[in-house]
């Protein structure tokens, strides 16, 4: 295993901050996605149970200091049910993201994907919401290979209903509000992920974590993005993530 992927690990398994890697680092994105990868095995999380994706608005681009999205692979043990209840004190700086997720219902192999060809993949859209930790400090210091390697901020996470009709739905106008502590603290629509939610499992296809696992495989779980900043919380709360077209999340931390 590298250097960059045992300190990762040794990071979180001591929840501590993780610094800047040094000589270890690596220098490219592609290299991030490689070190993941080794991250992953070093959970036992291969094959993965599916991805998330990062920085799909401009908005989380611009907070974030990156050129475009970036990709995580999620562990089996981040698909947890509405209504899930977690402790608080179990995360490092936790804080929560209002998502739109969705299930593959066959595979979508490695390359270059068009909206539509990854909407016939998809077999359920649910409301989503995923679980973020402030794991670095610096994060120009840190760098994007760096964010890359350590799954782009992912800890955890719950999933809603799936809806009914979804290929019926305006999927782009989608509204989604989310409620933090009996709180709305942001808003965002579908149209704000690349576009168009799909536009995002598009892009997820063909990307380095996309490379490096060997594709996307029926039955994965996806979190398209968030259509709200990450909000960082300041003890136990309960979150919501309400979406006009598609239903509720629910989490409760503790």
């Amino acid at each position: 295993m590298s250097a960059a992927a045992e300190t990762i690990l040794a990071a979180r398994k001591a929840r501590r901050v993780l610094a800047p890697l040094g000589a270890a680092a690596p220098g490219t994105p592609e290299a991030g996605y490689a070190v993941q990868r080794a991250v992953a095995e070093g959970q036992g999380a291969v094959p993965p149970a599916g991805f998330k994706i990062g920085a799909t608005t401009k908005q989380m681009q611009d907070y974030l200091g990156l050129s475009g999205p970036a990709a995580g692979f999620v562990p089996r043990s981040s698909l947890n049910p509405d209504g899930a209840e977690f402790r608080f004190a179990d995360f490092l700086n936790p804080g929560v993201e209002c998502e739109f997720g969705v299930r593959l219902g066959r595979d979508l192999p490695f390359g270059l994907t068009t909206r539509e060809q990854a909407a016939a993949a998809v077999a359920e859209i649910f409301p989503a919401i995923e679980i973020v930790e402030k794991r670095y400090g610096d994060l120009a210091a840190l760098g994007t290979p760096t964010l890359i390697a350590d799954q782009v901020f992912h800890a955890s996470g719950v999933l809603g209903r799936p809806v009914a009709n979804w290929r019926d739905l305006d999927l782009g106008a989608a509204k989604g509000t989310f409620h933090v502590g009996g709180k709305v603290v942001g808003s965002g629509h579908g149209r704000d992920l690349l576009g168009h939610p799909l536009e995002a499992l598009a892009w997820l296809a063909g990307s380095g974590a996309a490379k490096v696992f060997g594709g996307l495989k029926a039955g994965h779980v996806v979190w398209l993005g968030s259509v709200t900043p990450p909000i960082w919380l300041e003890g136990p709360c309960e979150v919501i993530a309400e979406f006009d077209l598609l239903g509720t999340a629910r989490l409760r931390f503790v």
